[in-house]
C-alpha cells in the first residue's frame, strides 16, 4: 500500500504515521466495527468521488446496526472525506472511512467504549489479479443471516472472506465463490455476483449477502442500457452453464469470470453483455456519461 500525506482521524487531519489506537482498542479484539470502501476517479473536472452520499449512509446504518452513535454529523463526515481526497492530492484512488469502538473496557459488549473514526486514501488500482477470473467455490458457507445483520458493512463480517481467500493461497485461483447455507450462490469473498443467460442478466436476491453500491449501480446501468434483468436463486449446477458472469464491488469495479471450478463460463472471455456494462460503468465514473452524473462528486 502506498502512503499518503493525511489521514483524517477523529475531527482533524494527522501524518499517515500518527493515526494511531490502543492495542486494546475494542473492536480490534471483537470486530465491531462498521467501515465503507469508496473510489474515487479521474475525470476531465478533476477527481470524482462516486456516489458519496450512498456510502455514507450505509456507514450511518451499519454504525447503528452496533448502537454506534457516530459523534458527526453525515454531512461532517461527507466533508472530511472530500477534504481528505484534496489534501492528499491524488488524481484517483480508494477511500476508507471506519467507525469503531476504542479503548476504555474489554468484554464483548462495547458499551462504555469511545467512538472513533478515522477516514483514509490512497492510490489502489485493480484489485482483483486479472482483468478475467478464475474462481472457486468456498468450502466454507456465506454467513447465515438469521446470525447477524446482513445488510450492514461490519468488520467481523469479513472474517468469513479472510477464510475463504486464505484457502486460495497456492492455487490458481483468483478469488472465493460463497453459496449459502442453502446450496446457492451468495456472492464473492468481497463481490456481489452477477450471471447472465439467454442474454438475461441476474443477480441472487438479497438476503444472503451484502447488497452492494456497485451491485445497485449494475442493475441500474442495466435498466439504461435495456438489458433484461432479474433477481434469481441459482445453484452451482447451474452456475456451470451459464453464458457470462462477473463480480461487482467498489474494489473488484465489474470484473469477469472465466471460470467456476474450472468449468469454463461461455466461451472463457468478457461476454457481450459484461462488456455493456462494464463499458458503461467506466464510462460513468470518469464522466463520460453525463446521464449519471448524479452520482459523481468533484473535488
Amino acid at each position: 500500500m502506498q502512503e499518503t500525506e493525511s489521514i483524517w482521524f477523529n475531527g482533524k487531519l494527522v501524518g499517515w504515521q500518527d493515526a494511531k489506537i490502543h492495542v486494546l482498542t475494542h473492536t480490534l479484539h471483537y470486530g465491531g466495527g462498521a467501515w465503507e470502501g469508496i473510489r474515487f476517479y479521474k475525470t476531465d473536472k478533476g477527481p470524482a468521488i462516486f456516489r458519496l452520499s450512498d456510502h455514507v449512509a450505509r456507514l450511518f446504518y451499519s454504525a447503528g446496526v452496533l448502537k454506534m452513535p457516530v459523534p458527526y454529523s453525515k454531512e461532517e463526515i461527507t466533508q472530511a472525506i472530500i477534504d481528505v481526497v484534496r489534501v492528499n492530492k491524488l488524481e484517483e484512488g480508494y477511500i476508507r472511512p471506519i467507525a469503531f469502538y476504542g479503548y476504555t473496557n474489554m468484554g464483548v459488549n462495547p458499551r462504555g467504549n469511545p467512538i472513533q473514526l478515522a477516514i483514509a486514501c490512497w492510490p489502489w488500482g485493480t484489485y482483483l489479479k486479472h482483468k478475467i477470473v478464475n474462481i472457486k467455490t468456498s468450502k466454507y458457507i456465506r454467513i447465515h443471516p438469521g446470525s447477524t445483520v446482513i445488510d450492514a458493512k461490519l468488520s467481523g463480517h469479513y472474517l468469513n472472506g479472510i477464510l475463504a481467500s486464505l484457502e486460495l493461497e497456492g492455487t490458481s485461483y483468483d478469488e472465493a465463490l460463497f453459496l449459502d447455507s442453502h446450496g446457492k450462490i451468495s456472492e464473492g469473498a468481497g463481490e456481489n455476483f452477477f450471471f447472465v443467460k439467454n442474454n438475461i442478466l441476474s443477480t441472487p436476491p438479497r438476503g444472503t449477502m451484502l447488497p452492494g453500491i456497485t451491485r445497485n449501480t449494475a442493475t441500474q446501468i442495466a435498466d439504461y442500457l435495456k438489458i433484461e434483468f432479474t433477481e434469481k436463486e441459482l445453484n452451482l449446477e447451474e452456475a456451470y452453464q451459464v453464458d457470462e458472469a462477473f463480480f461487482t464491488g467498489t474494489a473488484a469495479e465489474i470484473t469477469p469470470i472465466r471460470s467456476i471450478d474450472d468449468h469454463l463460463i461461455g466461451q472463457g472471455e468478457e461476454g457481450v453483455i459484461t462488456a455493456k456494462i462494464k463499458k458503461t460503468f467506466l464510462d460513468i465514473v470518469h464522466g463520460r456519461n453525463t446521464d449519471f452524473i448524479k452520482f459523481l462528486t468533484f473535488i
